[in-house]
């Protein structure tokens, strides 16, 4: 798995995007942030094109359910890998998932 930076791809399920934040900079891989825990967790989604009468698009990503390692830490938080999956509060609720399209690099690599 790769690990994940500010210039991820995070797509929602219906391929709305979900706007990344750091909350470190110190550590960078090809000049872009890795993300850490929680990072990934209350991010805005835009673009989303799940719109009708009885549907609401996904404007906001959730609790992480998978992606971050049980080893690699910075600052005591877990980094986010590639495997990323967590819910939207887009309809129908507690279906949506975001996940990573693309890593934002393509050097580092975790086993686990």
């Amino acid at each position: 798995m790769k690990i994940v930076t500010l210039a991820a791809v995070v797509r929602c399920g219906h391929d709305g995007r979900v706007h990344n934040s750091a909350r470190q900079s110190w550590v960078r891989i090809g000049g872009s942030a890795v993300l850490v825990d929680a990072d990934p967790e209350g991010c805005r989604v835009s673009g989303c094109p799940n719109i009708g009468p009885t549907m609401k698009p996904c404007t906001t990503t959730l609790a992480v359910n998978t992606g971050y390692s049980p080893w690699l830490r910075i600052g005591g938080q877990r980094i986010v890998l590639s495997d990323l999956d967590g819910l939207t509060d887009g309809t129908v609720p507690g279906t949506v998932h975001y996940t990573v399209r693309d890593p934002g690099q393509g050097f580092v690599e975790s086993v686990a």
